[in-house]
């Protein structure tokens, strides 16, 4: 039993050393060690031994299945420290690489151009105020003084929700000056940008979502000439000293007298051509509308409760696009929605 016990002591103690996983080193165990192990098998047939030799062959058993299960829980170490350094080592990381460099993110063009916008008006006393993008008809144009029949609530030009054409995205941010005089009493000052919607085909100017800025103050002794010195404040902060404009007369059901204001087309200078083609921006013509504005109409204000004889105010909406256009030399308004990184990283 003797020699029986070093053989699988040493047998062993050679496939334990040799085992190169874990997988390998547990058959090592079951096969020697197990319920139905060699040592476990030649440990039942000590019965068979004379009372001297049982003392002297159960030491030596407990002494090899010792030895083989310290050496066991050494492999097995060795094992973990070995697959923890292949795996450092397959994930090691070079610090002395150096690292991506990650690209600061900043505002959207039009969005610059809004707020340079916003921060002009907050400077002259203005307040930023916004309204639903899901209007009633009522706001939209019934109490802007646009009557049923008029060319801009027909379904080719809006985007109607119901049949009854009451509830619609609505065209223009002029339902806020509505909404305002309704719920607040003169003097106003406020400035309402936001997303309107109409059923224009895209190009290089126009597109069925677009932005407008809405403006509208009303006060005792406002005239025509405050209008126009806010629109050519404006104006000037944006374009510079040297931006060429024009006013000329207009008709809004809800403002009387009204006006456009146009900006000299800064592709073709006003020309109306380029490299002897018509231009794409302005169409020819040599100007680009940025806006529209004028008094608000005294039935407006009697709508809304205000006294029209006490008080009287002026509004004016602007194209956000084109102003952005002008602001930033570029000649596209569809690049504001493509979403170009080689466009928008420019700014």
């Amino acid at each position: 039993m003797r020699e029986e016990l070093e053989r699988i002591r040493t047998q062993a103690l050679a496939d334990i050393h040799s085992a190169l996983d874990n997988l390998s080193l547990d058959a090592v165990r079951v096969r020697v060690l197990g319920k139905k192990g060699e040592l476990t098998a030649l440990l039942k047939q000590m019965g068979k031994l004379s009372p001297e030799e049982r003392p002297v062959m159960g030491q030596l058993a407990n002494s090899v299945r010792t030895a083989l299960e310290e050496k066991l829980e050494q492999r097995k170490s060795e094992l973990a420290a070995a697959e923890l350094d292949a795996k450092l080592a397959a994930e090691a990381v070079d610090v002395t690489i150096p690292g991506k460099e990650i690209e600061m993110g900043h505002q959207h063009p039009m969005n610059k151009v809004l707020q340079e916008v916003k921060e002009i008006f907050i400077g002259m006393g203005y307040q930023i105020v916004d309204g639903p993008e899901v209007e009633e008809a009522a706001y939209n144009f019934t109490k802007l003084n646009i009557e049923e029949g008029h060319p801009s609530r027909d379904r080719s030009d809006t985007f109607y929700f119901d049949d009854n054409d009451e509830v619609l995205l609505r065209t223009q941010t002029s339902p806020m000056q509505i909404r305002v005089m309704e719920n607040q009493k003169p003097p106003i000052r406020i400035l309402a940008p936001g997303r309107v919607f109409r059923k224009d085909e895209a190009d290089a100017t126009h597109s069925p979502m677009f932005h407008q800025i809405e403006g509208l103050v009303v006060d005792e002794g406002i005239t025509m000439g405050d209008l126009k010195g806010a629109l050519e404040t404006l104006i000037k902060r944006l374009y510079g000293e040297d931006a060429v404009v024009r006013f000329r007369p207009h008709h809004f059901p809800f403002t009387e007298p009204s006006c456009e204001v146009d900006m000299q087309c800064f592709k073709c200078h006003g020309t109306g051509e380029t490299d002897g083609q018509v231009c794409s921006t302005c169409h020819g013509e040599g100007w680009i509308e940025l806006l529209g504005a004028g008094m608000v109409h005294p039935k407006v204000l009697e709508g809304c409760g205000i006294d029209s004889k006490k008080y009287s105010g002026f509004a004016f909406g602007i194209g956000l696009e084109r102003m952005a256009m002008g602001r930033l030399r570029f000649n596209d308004l569809r690049l504001i929605f493509d979403n170009d990184i080689r466009f928008l990283s420019q700014f």
